[in-house]
């Protein structure tokens, strides 16, 4: 991991998922569902629904990062499971903010696989070592990325809770 840090405040954000929509547009790709992984991607795909005026959004919440640069020895799907027939036969766009490893997007993709017509996916960014290779990126980076929801410590601290980075 690069020393230097990617720094994403809300403003470039903005204009992030709005530039990844216009790709998915560009494209001529037409999502019936978005599915965000939680909980970064809960705001890639908000603005994603916005832009590309999909309002079937769902949500797969996995864990896998524990700290900075640390996480499990494989991702967990974390309940509520989708239930796979409200995906059946839709195309899918799968979101997040970032393919590192590459390992929960594969978790994700591999999930729908076999229930839906077809399923994509966009991230804000993308590392070199990713084992999934994304359709829809705004940047590659090697550096490890501020994103602007968590690079402040919360507000409170769980009990229970894994320290985000």
């Amino acid at each position: 991991m690069s020393e230097t840090r990617e720094e994403l405040s809300w403003e470039l954000f903005g204009t992030a998922s709005r530039e990844l929509a216009e790709q998915v547009a560009a494209d001529g790709y037409i999502p019936d569902i978005i599915l965000s992984i939680a909980r970064g991607g809960l705001f890639v795909a908000g603005a994603l629904g916005y832009a590309l005026d999909v309002k079937n959004l769902h949500v797969m919440n996995v864990e896998f990062y524990t700290a900075v640069d640390e996480r499990l020895p494989v991702p967990i799907v974390l309940p509520p499971v989708p239930n796979v027939v409200d995906l059946s036969g839709a195309r899918v766009l799968v979101a997040d903010d970032v393919a590192d490893t590459g390992a929960t997007l594969k978790l994700v993709r591999d999930f729908c696989i076999g229930h839906v017509a077809d399923v994509r996916c966009a991230v804000v960014y993308e590392k070199p070592h990713s084992t999934v290779t994304c359709e829809y990126v705004w940047r590659r980076t090697d550096k490890w990325i501020n994103f602007p929801w968590s690079s402040q410590p919360p507000v409170v601290q769980r009990d229970g809770q894994v320290l985000d980075a």
